[in-house]
């Protein structure tokens, strides 16, 4: 059985990220950003594929885990017959903007606390998502593997090479400190010299804690909410500005099934989502860093907008599969590249049009180039104003006339006449005003059942987690009959175990075999809803079940097994992490 993906910490360094199994294992990491290639990808096969194992050597160890105060330096406790040691694995944090990166390290200090322990240690490189065996060799207790344009150090204790798998073992005895690293950097440069790894820790706590302590949640959730800005901003690549949705890729929605897909990208939608709650938290800087992003991303023709690009702004995420991956738990194919960089999703300049605006009522001022950036989106949602579109969920099934595209659409518009009207921009507000008011009619005659429903896209009775958004964005008020309507049809007819599935994937709308769990923003996307209508007691019910499925590190993935009482799908999730958030102060603003 592959390790539970709840199992898993999250390191980060703002580049790249790595995960760690809670028996001691870095299963996943790419290096040297979100999106490269992996050097361990035992998450999507077994130990084969590549992994960084250590742990006690007494088949009698026990661990408990948590993170250092508000960082991502994850201290490992390993209780044994003999004696207690701990594990305090972290990535360094280099505050510099960087134009190349070309180091990245993960350090695992070993700290004795009473009697003594030993430690097993085991190493398996493979490059380029376990295709590339390196060429190994030792120099005392360094070993050096390069595999083409990648070179890895691991520094500290002794490994003996058998069948290019690395073993040994550390000692540790109370007081002592034991300390192992690994340093990427490019091949054919020289090796980099290593760090120390008391003085980084330090730097690394500090940078993780100073940005925790400028978040304004004095709520009850307040924990909850703390981790997940920091996840947004461990998501956030520190010299470009691009936000990922996931560190991970082909986690499977469906156990065993064929929904797996690549998340190291950034999209405009998630992003954009991501920036509203960092704004309602007083972080417009990251703000500005995405939107220069947006700006060099979409460059060009209009027409040729994605609506996912890679860390830098790259345009060619050629979907592929790596067939030589035996998947997590089986699940195959695993991906690379994202086939969604060549739909049309109506959405999304809806939403980063919402983010923009949310900034501006924040105070952050327009550049020399935002706002025509914005009347060039504009405008392109104009041009395709009459368009189907593969939606928020990025069905691969028939273009519909989804019903949050349209209202998204809807709010791309409402929010240019506004930022014409409340501040003065130039711009072709008649125009504008005229698309929006028409979408609105439209969607009010083509988007409402006889039942007094909204409806998932033109043409059904079916309902979406996506039409929560509706009174978000100001389309209609959260206590509108029909919004009331949906409300009541959702908890019908997609509410399963206590937390809400997206849509029925049994309607075949999305084009794909098997089916999924309950997709957890959708989940705080109704704690919110409930908390604008009033209904505080359910919202708190569905806050504490929604939050319950977050690990014990409080990293919550997209989807949750109610039955398995398992998460599903990438981890940890950008969108389920800004939903929870939002949910949060919703929640906090409804008691008051």
């Amino acid at each position: 059985m592959p390790t539970p993906i709840e199992n898993y910490a999250l390191l980060s360094d703002c580049r790249t990220a790595a995960l760690v199994s809670s028996d001691g294992s870095i299963d996943w990491l790419c290096l040297p950003r979100f999106d490269s290639g992996s050097v361990f990808a035992a998450l999507l096969g077994g130990d084969e594929q590549g992994c960084w194992k250590l742990r006690p050597t007494h088949p009698d160890a026990r661990s408990v885990r948590s993170y250092d105060g508000d960082t991502f330096i994850l201290v490992t406790s390993w209780d044994t017959p003999d004696g207690q040691a701990e594990v305090h694995d972290f990535m360094p944090v280099n505050e510099h903007h960087l134009d190349v990166v070309r180091r990245v390290d993960v350090i695992r200090r070993i700290v004795g606390v009473r009697g003594t322990v030993e430690l097993g240690q085991e190493l398996r490189l493979r490059f380029d998502y376990a295709r590339a065996v390196p060429w190994v060799r030792r120099s005392g207790s360094t070993l050096t593997a390069v595999a083409g344009p990648n070179s890895v150090l691991v520094r500290g204790g002794t490994l003996t090479a058998s069948d290019h798998v690395h073993t040994g073992t550390v000692t540790v005895a109370a007081g002592e400190v034991k300390e192992l690293s690994l340093t990427w950097h490019p091949s054919h440069h020289r090796a980099p010299e290593e760090l120390n790894g008391e003085a980084e820790r330090e730097r690394t706590l500090d940078y993780w804690q100073d940005w925790a302590d400028r978040i304004d949640a004095h709520h009850e959730h307040r924990e909850h909410v703390v981790r997940s800005l920091l996840v947004l901003r461990a998501l956030t690549h520190r010299d470009t500005g691009g936000i990922i949705a996931a560190p991970t890729t082909s986690l499977p929605e469906d156990f065993g099934g064929v929904r797996n897909w690549d998340y190291r990208y950034v999209w405009l939608r998630d992003a954009a989502l991501t920036l509203e709650a960092l704004i309602a938290h007083g972080f417009l800087r990251v703000v500005e860093h995405w939107r220069n992003w947006l700006l060099r991303a979409i460059a060009g023709d209009p027409a040729e907008m994605q609506i996912v690009y890679g860390v830098a702004g790259e345009r060619d995420l050629l979907e592929r599969e790596l067939t030589h991956l035996p998947g997590y738990g089986g699940a195959r194919p695993v991906r690379i590249g994202n086939g969604a960089a060549l739909q049309y999703q109506a959405d999304v300049v809806g939403e980063v049009m919402v983010a923009l605006h949310s900034a501006r009522e924040a105070g952050l001022g327009e550049s020399t180039t935002s706002w025509p950036l914005q009347r060039v989106l504009l405008n392109r949602a104009l041009v395709r104003i009459g368009e189907p579109d593969n939606g928020i969920w990025e069905i691969r099934g028939e273009p519909r006339m989804f019903t949050h595209s349209r209202v998204m659409t809807w709010a791309a518009f409402d929010r240019g006449v506004r930022a014409v009207h409340g501040y003065g921009l130039p711009g072709a507000v008649e125009l504008w005003q005229s698309a929006r008011d028409s979408v609105r009619a439209e969607i009010e005659a083509s988007a409402v059942s006889a039942g007094g429903w909204f409806t998932q896209h033109y043409g059904t009775d079916e309902v979406d987690a996506s039409l929560l958004v509706l009174p978000q964005v100001g389309f209609c008020a959260a206590d509108d009959p029909r919004m009331l309507a949906t409300v009541e049809r959702l908890e019908q007819t997609l509410m399963v175990g206590g937390l809400l599935h997206r849509y029925l994937a049994e309607t075949g709308v999305d084009g794909l075999a098997g089916t999924e769990h309950p997709f957890l923003a959708c989940s705080f996307w109704l704690v919110e809803q409930y908390a604008a209508t009033g209904r505080v007691d359910d919202a708190e019910a569905l806050m504490d079940r929604a939050c319950a499925a977050a690990n014990d590190l409080g990293l919550l993935a997209e989807e949750y097994d109610v039955e398995g009482r398992r998460q599903a799908g990438n981890m940890p999730q950008a969108f389920s992490h800004l939903a929870l958030v939002r949910a949060a102060d919703a929640l906090a603003a409804a008691r008051f």
